[in-house]
């Protein structure tokens, strides 16, 4: 059952910013390095071949399968706080329900349509949250277990090693309003095992880099770090 509760098991961690503080360009561009592709047990299996178109003509059933109603995925809730903002997506990153009617594409494309709307880092956001989220493998498995997954967020704050970049970094070398917020708290998942309810907790630690006011009124997704990896 452990297996079942696990998501990404992180691989061996690399220092962030192993360029040092030489611009903020550099830096997220560190960021992008560092948000390497997580996968986990459940998700390393690759997903099955498609089956084989055949001649035989398919039989239309007398009485159809009801399809279920789609309901729209409630949206990351938008502020100009960048603080806020950054605690707004950590928890949506993390809240998930294979029991609902929601579907894995529809919990990528609420945090999606938070990217700069510039489209300058919104490849690697892609990529970032390939690392977060649960393959299709995965969310298959998963479902299996009715599993659920949320966060609770203990810490939003701005890294020191953010703040000193910013002191150093070159006059204009980044947006203004941009900046990173490392937020730290408790990923929770339950399912079902047997026909009994299980639980588990583990501590989480990541970076949000995003970029608020005054470039846009309200704030925007830039990268991710990767998972318990941050900026500290």
């Amino acid at each position: 059952m452990r297996t079942m509760l696990r998501s990404a098991s992180p691989r061996p961690r690399r220092r962030m910013l192993a360029l040092a503080v030489l611009s903020l360009a550099v830096l997220l561009a560190v960021a992008t390095l560092l948000a390497a592709r997580l996968t986990s047990d459940l998700g390393s299996t690759p997903a099955p071949p498609p089956p084989t178109a055949t001649s035989t003509p398919r039989v239309p059933s007398a009485s159809p399968a009801p399809v279920r109603d789609r309901i729209e995925l409630e949206p990351v809730a938008a502020s100009a706080d960048p603080h806020v903002f950054a605690g707004n997506v950590a928890r949506a990153i993390f809240e998930w329900d294979t029991t609902a009617v929601h579907e894995l594409g529809d919990y990528r494309g609420r945090l999606l349509v938070l990217a700069d709307p510039a489209g300058h880092e919104s490849p690697g956001l892609v990529a970032d949250l390939t690392t977060y989220l649960p393959t299709t493998t995965a969310w298959a498995h998963l479902s299996q277990y009715g599993t659920q997954q949320w966060l609770a967020v203990t810490n939003v704050a701005v890294p020191d090693q953010w703040t000193q970049a910013l002191a150093q970094a070159p006059t204009k070398s980044v947006a203004p309003g941009t900046t990173a917020l490392t937020v730290t708290g408790a990923r929770h998942r339950a399912g079902l095992w047997e026909g009994e309810e299980v639980a588990a907790e583990f501590d989480v630690a990541f970076t949000v880099f995003v970029i608020c006011a005054p470039t846009y009124p309200t704030c925007h997704l830039l990268r991710l770090s990767q998972l318990d990896n941050p900026l500290r």
